[in-house]
């Protein structure tokens, strides 16, 4: 018994250290040459709808808080009020972008991000920059692992789901991720983006704005 849990924890150790990368960019490297004929599609497409840039470009943290330039299609379109100011999610998303988000075909272009080592396949989602200050030193661990396309939380509810139980997964990740974890996080999110499920949260387009939850 002692041997197969030694065993077990070496393996482990042995996939965070080392197995882990090379599956990322394994698998990045062959959902990148099996998905590229849609790829060029897609942003003749987005590039005919919402004109230049086709990829959305936006600074976001990973692992330890070091932040590195998310890639992902457009979704919205650069509408504005008098003010200049962007108009709300829900009125620049369109149809054809809310297609990209429910089939969540806009977070392709992020097998580039983990190509680079910014993000791994499986892990927290990367969140925005300014919420770095409003988090729990608990929640704040979600920041251990690199983040990921998919995670704990986004087969559990992904957008549909209270900031605090996706934080809770988040952490809850960090504290058991496994080879077995990251492949069975894989197959669930294929079962997800089918059904579609938590794209968004009630009342918005996307996700509320997150706010410090401190005491």
């Amino acid at each position: 018994m002692i041997d197969c849990f030694a065993n077990a924890e070496f393996h482990m150790f042995i996939y965070q250290k080392f197995g882990k990368r090379a599956f990322d960019v394994t698998c990045a490297l062959v959902a990148l040459i099996i998905f590229s004929p849609v790829l060029v599609i897609i942003a003749a497409m987005v590039r005919m709808k919402f004109g230049s840039p086709v990829i959305f470009r936006q600074i976001r943290p990973g692992r330890h808080q070091k932040t590195f330039t998310l890639f992902k299609f457009r979704t919205m379109t650069d509408a504005r009020n008098n003010a200049g100011l962007p108009l709300p999610d829900a009125q620049r998303l369109t149809p054809f972008g809310g297609f990209l988000r429910r089939t969540s075909i806009d977070e392709l272009p992020e097998l580039i991000n983990v190509l680079k080592g910014d993000m791994s396949l499986v892990g927290p989602r990367p969140l925005l920059t300014q919420y770095l200050d409003r988090y729990t030193p608990e929640q704040a661990r979600r920041h251990e692992v690199l983040p990921g396309i998919t995670g704990w939380a986004q087969v559990n509810g992904r957008n549909a789901i209270e900031w605090s139980k996706k934080f809770e997964y988040d952490v809850w990740y960090v504290d058991h991720w496994s080879l077995w974890l990251d492949i069975k996080i894989l197959f669930l999110t294929v079962g997800k983006v089918f059904r579609r499920h938590g794209i968004s949260s009630a009342d918005h387009a996307t996700m509320p704005e997150f706010l410090s939850n401190k005491e």
